[in-house]
């Protein structure tokens, strides 16, 4: 794969092969003021045929990576693409998830809060059933916007 060409999937030719390292492949940039930048095996897709490795990032993302001096520290190239383990979702004490924790249901969160479920309130609707304190029709729903005035009356003013 060594000395094989570099293309984004818009046939953007971003640099060379020029070595490996752990999960990672070593890209050099540039004519005049080479760099090298590390592209994580999982963006990497070798095409044999044609001496290609197409990537699946933007040229841009390549060359914004940490570059490779001497040493290489793998972690920090793979926390920059996103590819280190992640805590996940903040959390109140062992086991309990925050309240905005985007892994619960909305329905969860309406149980949580004491609100009815939706599947319920469909039918209790449907069966007619309505939920004391409510008044029985809507005024609204019968085209009369204001409960008790004409809208003649209304037009005049």
């Amino acid at each position: 794969m060594q000395g094989y060409d570099v293309v984004t999937v818009d046939d953007h030719k971003i640099g060379k092969v020029v070595g490996e390292s752990g999960q990672f492949l070593i890209v050099e940039q540039g004519a005049l003021l080479k760099s090298k930048h590390p592209l994580p095996r999982e963006f990497a897709h070798v095409d044999e045929s044609e001496q290609q490795v197409r990537v699946t990032v933007p040229k841009e993302i390549v060359s914004d990576s940490p570059k490779i001096d001497d040493d290489f520290d793998e972690r920090a190239a793979a926390e920059y693409y996103g590819l280190t383990p992640s805590s996940g979702p903040g959390t109140e004490g062992y086991g309990t998830s925050d309240a905005g924790d985007p892994s619960r249901s909305s329905e969860e969160q309406a149980a949580r809060q004491g609100l009815e479920p939706a599947e319920e309130e469909r039918a209790r609707i449907r069966e007619g059933d309505e939920p004391s304190g409510l008044p029985e029709s809507s005024p609204a729903l019968l085209g009369d916007r204001l409960a008790g005035i004409d809208e003649r009356d209304q037009q005049e003013s």
